[in-house]
């Protein structure tokens, strides 16, 4: 193997453009939830996306399924923000969902027709859940006006690149984008980049998981919808809109390997292999499946769906022995989507790095370990986080403190005042 080469860059001089109160990495669920929450909080925000739009996997990633924001027995598990877009959405006529009085109800009619739905997961036996199928487009105008009435700043197409760290804080972010090198210098910052990008940078200890591809797509045209689900011959749910199925495809032992989805070279390999994935898989669908000979791929995600790479090793992880445990310092909680009647409550440690006194990480890179991840990555308790780290660096901002100087009593206060459920 060649030896490794280098190029010296010349010192440079990279202008600081903002100095926001708190400044969130990531415009996924998770992001959108932090920079809302920490707005209406008081705050003056800025958040920073890579895309050109919000929701992240929620909405290019097309994993159009709120999975769950119930306990698996029927009580309501996650609420605040991730509830509030639920309710924009609806009033697009946009979401899908069981009737409250359906919840935990075991019918296997009902059931069934969840299932079709992609609302129910895992193994049985099994109950109706508040789960939530959704049009992506509608997740991302709903976010769009949450930010917008918030107040916040967002910067899209922007990476944010390096973290300058002094004394133990981040002092500056900087970013890169089509006006160049650019610096950030906030208060607080919240990592909710879905890979750990700004903690990784820190030097804060992680883990980091490989996982399997996956690459989600929508066909139209289904000419009958009833004839397609009785044949059995495919994987593919019910999507908002006439005619339209959700293919939710890849997966283990779909592709080759898993992959580190922050290795660019792997990523890229995925990308290119699973849409050619997916043109055999929707040729396969109109070549067998009754209803589809006139039916089309109408839209791919445009990032892969990526539920693992890197974790904190936080102020805590929570580990398997934490399901249904109590938590002095809750500040959100998630049922399991393929498990009833069990929840995690998550402590505001897991969002705490143990170096980095103005950092906070939301989503699915908190402080868990593997198993607990498998509850913790999806969309509601990623929105549940990210509305606590927002909350939380608001309150940090305003008192000219730390994230872990934050008082847990007044964080959690102002959660359930915004419809977060802790309890």
């Amino acid at each position: 193997m060649a030896a490794q080469r280098y190029v010296s860059l010349p010192e440079s001089r990279v202008p600081v453009i903002a100095e926001p109160d708190v400044l969130v990495v990531g415009g996924g669920s998770a992001g959108l939830a932090a920079a809302v929450a920490a707005a209406r909080n008081g705050a003056d925000v800025l958040l920073l996306e890579r895309f050109g739009y919000l929701g992240g996997l929620a909405s290019g990633g097309l994993i159009i399924l709120l999975l769950t924001m119930d306990d698996g027995a029927g009580r309501q598990a996650v609420g605040g923000l991730c509830q509030e877009i639920v309710g924009r959405m609806e009033r697009r006529d946009a979401v899908y969902y069981p009737p409250k009085e359906q919840w935990n109800d075991p019918d296997p009619k009902l059931v069934e027709h969840y299932n079709r739905w992609g609302l129910v997961w895992g193994s049985g036996p099994h109950r109706v859940r508040y789960s939530v199928a959704f049009e992506p487009y509608a997740f991302i105008l709903a976010a769009d006006d949450m930010i917008r009435e918030a107040g916040v700043r967002v910067l899209y197409h922007t990476w944010a690149c390096e973290p300058v760290v002094e004394a133990g804080r981040i002092s500056a972010v900087v970013i890169q984008n089509k006006a160049g090198r650019q610096a950030i210098a906030p208060r607080l910052v919240v990592d909710a980049s879905g890979d750990g990008d700004m903690f990784a940078a820190t030097g804060e200890p992680f883990e980091l998981e490989r996982a399997d591809p996956w690459l989600w797509f929508q066909m139209g045209n289904v000419s009958d919808l009833e004839e397609a689900f009785a044949s059995r011959k495919g994987l593919f749910f019910h999507s908002p809109g006439a005619g339209r199925v959700l293919v939710p495809w890849g997966g283990e032992g779909r592709v080759r390997r898993k992959i580190d989805a922050t290795d660019p070279r792997e990523l890229s390999e995925a990308m290119s292999e699973c849409r050619q994935m997916v043109a055999e898989e929707a040729a396969r669908l109109k070549g067998s499946v009754p209803g589809f000979e006139d039916a089309y791929i109408s839209l791919i995600a445009d990032q892969l769906g990526i539920t693992e790479s890197r974790r904190l090793q936080g102020e805590y992880i929570m580990g398997r022995d934490d399901l249904d445990r109590p938590f002095d310092d809750v500040i959100a909680r998630t049922g399991h989507w393929t498990k009833y009647d069990c929840v995690y409550n998550i402590p505001y440690r897991s969002l705490l790095p143990r170096g980095i006194d103005n950092l906070l990480a939301a989503g699915r890179c908190i402080s868990v370990d593997h198993r607990v991840h498998h509850a913790t990555k999806e969309i509601p308790p990623c929105m549940a986080t990210g509305q606590a780290a927002g909350t939380a660096a608001a309150l940090a901002a305003r008192a000219g403190a730390g994230a872990k100087n934050v008082d847990v009593t007044v964080l959690q206060r102002a959660l359930r005042e915004q419809g977060a459920i802790l309890d």
